[in-house]
């Protein structure tokens, strides 16, 4: 347990399942205080909550659609009016499209731009500005392996993800002298409902490309995210992670 996490608040979104899931309850664990964000899955969000709460954990929901900036602008007064103060923010909400970029249209650049980078803007434009007040804070991206090197039929995912890496590495080192530290982690193939696609030939294939030979599962990305929040991470900054089981 990372006993300087206790009372800290937290901001996860697309925290109804998944990663974001994962996220939230391993925070909770730690003693940090949650708001699960959640867009249309209301019953997830609810899941997660009761786990929390089951445990001990302090946390609230807060339904917000995070690519409208001024729905997130009212998301931040109710955690300042709630909790006092945020310290950490994990954007994590996200979407992707699989097919060829020549069936992509302008709708599809939109939606996945829209989830995947408008929305870790609007939230850290919003968290930054009452974290510069105290000069403390964190900021953790969930990104991807494809932003890192890209993939074949998930070019707008990739571009999308490829900008909230440029995002985190610039930003970090922007808010440094402030005491607010961004970082990301870019997860491989991670075992959630996301990649419950795969026919099991497909699944074995990807496998076979992973020197672990496994799919990743959510608690290891985050524990990673619980570390990066923590001061044991104190000198991590302005940087990206990759956590694919040595898949690149």
């Amino acid at each position: 347990m990372f006993k300087d996490l206790i009372g800290k608040v937290a901001l996860i979104t697309g925290a109804s399942r998944g990663i974001g899931r994962s996220i939230a309850e391993e925070m909770a664990k730690n003693g940090v205080e949650i708001i699960i964000n959640y867009k249309t899955d209301e019953s997830g969000a609810m899941d997660t909550l009761r786990t929390i709460r089951d445990t001990g954990g302090i946390a609230e929901v807060y339904k917000c659609d995070i690519t409208s900036y001024n729905d997130v602008k009212k998301m931040f007064q109710f955690i300042i009016d709630k909790f006092g103060k945020i310290d950490l923010l994990v954007n994590n909400a996200g979407i992707s499209k699989i097919g060829l970029f020549m069936d992509m249209g302008e709708e599809d650049y939109n939606e996945v731009m829209d989830s995947d980078f408008r929305g870790v803007f609007n939230c850290t434009s919003l968290a930054v500005k009452y974290m510069l007040e105290r000069k403390t804070g964190g900021i953790i991206n969930i990104s991807s392996i494809w932003g890192n090197v890209g993939a074949s039929c998930e070019v707008l995912y990739s571009a999308a993800k490829g900008a909230v890496n440029s995002f985190t590495k610039a930003l970090g080192k922007e808010l440094a002298p402030s005491g607010i530290r961004v970082n990301a982690i870019s997860p491989g193939v991670i075992d959630t409902k996301m990649n419950q696609c795969f026919s099991k030939e497909e699944r074995n294939s990807l496998e076979s490309e992973i020197p672990m030979c496994r799919f990743g599962e959510t608690p290891e990305i985050a524990k990673t995210v619980v570390f990066l929040a923590s001061e044991q991470a104190s000198y991590i900054t302005s940087q990206v992670i990759t956590v694919d089981g040595g898949m690149l």
